[in-house]
């Protein structure tokens, strides 16, 4: 059985976010996959097999972390339809079933992938006693993002106020069901990107994400009605960073960006048979 690791939201290896990708006829248990993604042991690998012509979707996707499933992933999601597109798999848009709904991706010319996304709904929140401990910062506001993103969003004084963040990781899991996204506007837009953000997720097994398609789908929103555009960049400043071009069109979010498959293999644990 083929795996690939792509690296997602970059066109060169060893930046962007990491991903495994297995291509299988049927998903197998629950423990097999979860034990997959915990050998990986990367933010998250994506499972994928083809669905019977005429439906709805094309393929079913689920993604899994090292320690939980999740309910959507955005770099896995490109990395799959990456590795469609790159092996022959699949030839044009691709409908995903997954437990976020009919998502599709869309290959353009220049080899990126667009991915069209649910919009996370934003939901003005207290910034509770210890956030700004845990976080190492004072947020300005926080956001609920609702139950697909699962995280907090926080606004934070300025660009270098997020790049200098060292989170206390532990103390950080009480604030958010996932994690927390922390953000602030790009002090210079002619580098290239309208905001910055940094994403941690210490309860479901990830320290710090290096590049996260699914907070874009609440960045978007966000920054949109504060700069007044619908179509925005954004750098995550993770250590490898990687930068989601964004565009609003309501309650739905297209994330575009590029990949790049950096190893293939042979996995020799088969999948169960039942």
């Amino acid at each position: 059985m083929r795996i690939r690791i792509v690296d997602a939201f970059t066109d060169r290896p060893f930046a962007g976010n990491p991903a495994g990708v297995l291509l299988l006829d049927a998903f197998p248990g629950d423990d097999w996959l979860q034990n997959v993604a915990m050998e990986v042991n990367h933010a998250e690998t994506a499972f994928a097999h083809p669905l019977s012509p005429g439906g709805e979707a094309d393929w079913a996707l689920r993604w899994f972390t090292p320690v939980a499933e999740v309910a959507m992933c955005g770099h896995a999601t490109l990395a799959t339809a990456h590795v469609l597109h790159s092996t022959g798999a699949h030839v044009g848009p691709a409908r995903f079933a997954t437990r976020s709904g009919v998502l599709v991706t869309t290959p353009a010319e220049d080899g990126s992938i667009t991915m069209d996304f649910p919009t996370a709904p934003l939901t003005r929140v207290d910034v509770t006693e210890g956030v700004g401990e845990a976080l190492g910062a004072a947020p300005l506001a926080a956001f609920d993002t609702g139950p697909n993103v699962g995280d907090l969003l926080v606004e934070l004084a300025d660009e270098k106020t997020v790049h200098a963040l060292a989170p206390d990781l532990k103390a950080l899991c009480a604030h958010s069901t996932r994690g927390v996204i922390a953000t602030a506007r790009a002090e210079d837009p002619a580098r290239g990107y309208d905001f910055v953000s940094r994403c941690f997720f210490p309860n479901v097994g990830i320290d710090e994400d290096p590049v996260t398609g699914s907070a874009h789908t609440a960045l978007a929103p966000y920054w949109s009605e504060r700069l007044g555009r619908t179509g925005l960049t954004g750098l995550q400043a993770s250590r490898r960073s990687g930068r989601v071009r964004t565009e609003l069109r309501g309650d739905r979010t297209l994330l575009s960006g590029s990949a790049v498959t950096v190893i293939e293999g042979e996995l020799l644990t088969p999948e169960p048979t039942h």
